[in-house]
């Protein structure tokens, strides 16, 4: 079986080396035939459950990794802007998103965030203001979750580039209900401290914060100024697209972990649902305990996706599990 595992990995990873090749050499990330076919042929090897742990990969497959993320993150920069523009042609462009090609995708993760947030929130959700960190120009997280899962909650959205929260203004222009609730913000989320505090959800994404430390720095950042009591979302997972999240950063943050869902179908990205406690110090610990792999009602469950909540697998990575048990070394 080991040997069987490891010719899996050797030749996923070759394939993967060799499309993060073949995207290196494109003269532009634009969409494009060209573009668009590597990144469908990257997003079906990575999507199915695989055995490789991407943190004992060795130098060069790292390397190679870091720069596909990069190019992941621009490529898709430049998919949501393009559009994003082509939306904003029309009169009402909230009634053509189905246009996007990874609309449906959005869909599907905002009703496994909404659902896995009204199941592991103590008392459920009824969130009277939501923060989204890393909103991008088509932010359509934002608007399924108003439309179909929170009618009643105000949207702040957050993104560093103001050409991107200029072109998002334009999508909502038209729409009472929807873009009434919505506000878009040009800031760095290290720059947000008092108001932090006022949201009863902040959904953080997956590309804010590329490199694990700056993904740690902005979890603490968070567990710093949010209210007590106020859940975090967290995307990531999907190795060779986005960045890993640290489960024990999570808890050192000041979190405890509620849930992790690990998708099998063509939603990309795995959800952490956390909850900021007063219980939870800077330090990661929770009675005595370090967070990252248990909650103060027991181990943390892994989901079955998407959304059987009947299913869930009792026992944790091997890594958690030793987490969870072991005393934190200082």
């Amino acid at each position: 079986m080991a040997a069987q595992n490891n010719k899996e990995v050797d030749a996923l990873v070759e394939e993967i080396t060799g499309l993060h090749a073949a995207i290196a050499k494109l003269p532009s990330l634009n969409p494009s035939p060209d573009v668009d076919a590597l990144f469908t042929e990257l997003v079906t090897a990575c999507v199915p459950p695989s055995p490789v742990d991407v943190t004992k990969l060795g130098p060069g497959a790292q390397e190679m990794r870091e720069g596909l993320i990069r190019l992941c993150s621009e490529a898709e920069g430049k998919l949501e802007a393009h559009y994003s523009d082509m939306l904003a042609a029309f009169d009402n462009p909230l009634d053509h998103l189905g246009m996007f090609p990874y609309y449906s995708n959005y869909i599907n993760l905002s009703k496994l965030e909404y659902e896995l947030l009204a199941r592991y929130v103590p008392g459920g959700i009824a969130p009277a203001r939501v923060a989204f960190i890393g909103s991008g120009p088509l932010p359509l997280s934002s608007f399924v979750l108003a439309a179909r899962h929170l009618p009643d909650t105000m949207f702040d959205n957050y993104d560093l580039c103001g050409a991107a929260n200029d072109r998002t203004s334009k999508l909502f222009r038209a729409d009472t209900d929807v873009g009434a609730r919505m506000s878009f913000h040009t800031a760095d989320v290290a720059d947000l401290a008092g108001e932090l505090g006022e949201y009863d959800v902040v959904f953080l994404a997956a590309l804010v914060g590329m490199a694990a430390e700056d993904k740690a720095k902005v979890i603490a950042h968070l567990g710093t100024h949010m209210a007590d009591g106020a859940a975090l979302v967290v995307r990531g997972a999907r190795g060779f697209l986005y960045p890993i999240v640290d489960l024990e950063d999570i808890g050192r943050g000041g979190f405890e972990v509620l849930a992790v869902c690990h998708p099998d179908d063509d939603v990309v990205n795995s959800v952490i649902i956390a909850q900021k406690s007063k219980d939870v110090h800077v330090s990661g610990l929770h009675s005595g305990r370090a967070v990252g792999g248990q909650s103060s009602r027991g181990t943390v469950p892994v989901v079955s996706p998407p959304c059987r909540f009947g299913e869930m697998v009792a026992d944790v990575t091997q890594k958690r599990e030793e987490f969870a048990n072991a005393e934190v070394a200082f």
